[in-house]
């Protein structure tokens, strides 16, 4: 007969800790050496594993500027076919108006009537676009808020390019008065600081300008209202003009000095709604000039350039700097940089989009 003997479990003598302390509620733990040692390891894994592979494990971030209409009573656009200004024979006015419409119409606040319908309805209307044209009688007559004339001062094609590019809003209401630089920013506020410095110049330019403009002589009576009547339209459209004082009739001096209708800062600030419509004053200059020249070797357009690439998100080999070897890349970015700046001089800015990007390309085999 077997006796059967009770199982122990076995303890090696020497490796058998001795008996911990307690105390009143939970037994001490004490951590283990090799415990410690794997979680060190671990980190230094880790950061090695970061450091070999760089910044391919961290994604970038991006602002991408954001754009608007910021004038709601200009929503239907009209674009004619680009006149050719430049010394270069083969530009196509036509080719760059459908630039300027596709960039144009991606911005929210437009409808843009298609260049292809707006030159079939002038033929049929049997207007001839010369020089005494009247945009503005054309413009009600396509059935459009506003109609942009445009024309192309300056193209060079090859390294390092170059494009030129002028265009003039007719507003089919002769009621709207020019819409200087710098309306509409935030002065006065928080932000403005945060205006770019090329806008502020522009706005203090054109205040300059409209002020110059008072003390210019002019034929027949200098106190006739009529002399200073667009004038004092460029002012209502900046805002309508600050008084600063007391009121005064055009040629009649104000209250602190200065003449009736002086145009000043104030004017880029737009004014709240009023109880009762304004005085209708027509004029037939275009509410919008905007005249720019961009060089393929400047700083700051290559950086645009970059930019521009970037959020396009374009699967052709050559990076952004291909675009400057591409005529019609670089004429569409030109017509890019050209609505941005127009609007964005004007309010037409709003808040930019935060992005993260990896920088492995989906298209990277």
């Amino acid at each position: 007969m077997r006796i059967e003997r009770e199982k122990q479990p076995f303890r090696n003598p020497v490796r058998q800790s001795p008996a911990r302390p307690t105390t009143g509620r939970h037994p001490i733990r004490i951590r283990s050496s090799h415990r410690f040692g794997r979680g060190y390891a671990a980190a230094c894994l880790g950061v090695f594993v970061t450091l070999f592979l760089g910044c391919a494990a961290i994604p970038t971030k991006l602002c991408q500027p954001s754009y608007h209409n910021p004038f709601p009573q200009l929503h239907r656009v009209a674009i004619l076919p680009f006149f050719n200004l430049s010394e270069n024979p083969h530009v196509d006015g036509e080719r760059v108006a459908l630039l300027y419409f596709e960039e144009m119409q991606a911005i929210p606040g437009f409808e843009i009537l298609p260049v292809g319908v707006t030159q079939r309805k002038v033929e049929d209307l049997g207007v001839d676009l010369t020089e005494g044209t009247d945009y503005q009688e054309l413009a009600r007559r396509l059935n459009v808020d506003v109609l942009l004339i445009g024309a192309v001062t300056d193209f060079h094609p090859y390294y390092p390019p170059r494009m030129g590019l002028t265009v003039r809003w007719y507003a089919a209401n002769p009621g709207f008065h020019p819409i200087p630089p710098g309306y509409g920013l935030p002065w006065g506020t928080s932000r403005e600081e945060y205006i770019p410095k090329s806008f502020a110049w522009e706005a203090e330019f054109a205040l300059a300008r409209e002020q110059l403009e008072t003390q210019t002589p002019t034929p027949g009576d200098p106190n006739r209202p009529g002399a200073l009547a667009r004038e004092a339209g460029e002012g209502q459209a900046a805002g309508g003009e600050a008084d600063g004082g007391d009121e005064a009739p055009w040629g009649g001096i104000r209250a602190d000095g200065l003449p009736g209708g002086w145009p000043d800062p104030t004017g880029f600030i737009p004014d709240g709604p009023q109880p009762v419509r304004p005085p209708y004053r027509g004029q037939r200059e275009p509410i919008i000039r905007q005249t720019r020249i961009y060089h393929g070797n400047d700083l700051d357009l290559t950086r645009m350039l970059e930019d521009y690439y970037e959020f396009r998100d374009d699967a052709r080999f050559g990076g952004w700097q291909a675009y400057l070897q591409r005529s019609d890349d670089f004429m569409r970015f030109c017509c890019y940089a050209h609505i941005t700046e127009t609007l964005a001089s004007r309010g037409g800015v709003g808040e930019p989009k935060v992005l993260w990007r990896w920088p492995i390309s989906r298209y990277d085999p």
